[in-house]
């Protein structure tokens, strides 16, 4: 796989990267990585749909004992590599360097999104766990954050990890990954 082997040969010290996932943070870029074209670092993200660990950062991610705390993984992730934006989530956990990437553009996708015929989730249409009376804020017709989201800003689009190409001979950016 080209992506590894530039991981590999820039001697990228990573612990995750994520191959399938959605940006949560739309209105800036991510920070391309020197030497490894189509790879950023991680921002925060939700739907952990594809994904490498290393050794060590699956070490880190035991370490942090998370079982012992119950917070889904679509959280507890940005939470081990420091960005996520709830602060109270954060107080749980000491260590937060999980060293975090993502493959730009993205190599797995889901078949179905929010509200669309087929589509299926036991986080984001669900109830609180000890109160099924207590939605959570996924409405599958008026999502309270696919309306904030909304589509990545185009100068929020991770340009500069993508290879410059000409027009005339540009093979697909998914194709070389």
């Amino acid at each position: 796989m080209k992506l590894m082997g530039d991981i590999q040969q820039a001697q990228l010290d990573w612990e995750l990267i994520y191959i399938g996932r959605k940006r949560m943070r739309v209105r800036e870029p991510e920070k391309a990585v020197p030497n490894v074209t189509n790879l950023v670092e991680a921002d925060y993200s939700y739907w952990t749909l594809g994904y490498a660990i290393s050794f060590q950062g699956a070490q880190k991610l035991i370490g942090a004992e998370p079982f012992s705390k119950m917070l889904p993984v679509d959280e507890f992730l940005p939470v081990m590599y420091n960005k996520h934006p709830v602060a109270k989530y954060m107080e749980y956990y000491e260590s937060r360097d999980l060293k975090a990437f993502s493959a730009e553009p993205l190599l797995v996708y889901p078949m179905h999104y929010t509200g669309q015929p087929g589509y299926l989730s036991d986080t984001e249409t669900s109830t609180i766990w000890d109160n099924e009376t207590v939605s959570t804020d996924w409405d599958r017709a008026h999502s309270w954050k696919s309306r904030q989201h909304g589509k990545i800003h185009s100068d929020a689009q991770n340009k500069d990890a993508l290879p410059s190409q000409s027009p005339l001979n540009a093979p697909s950016s998914r194709d070389e990954l």
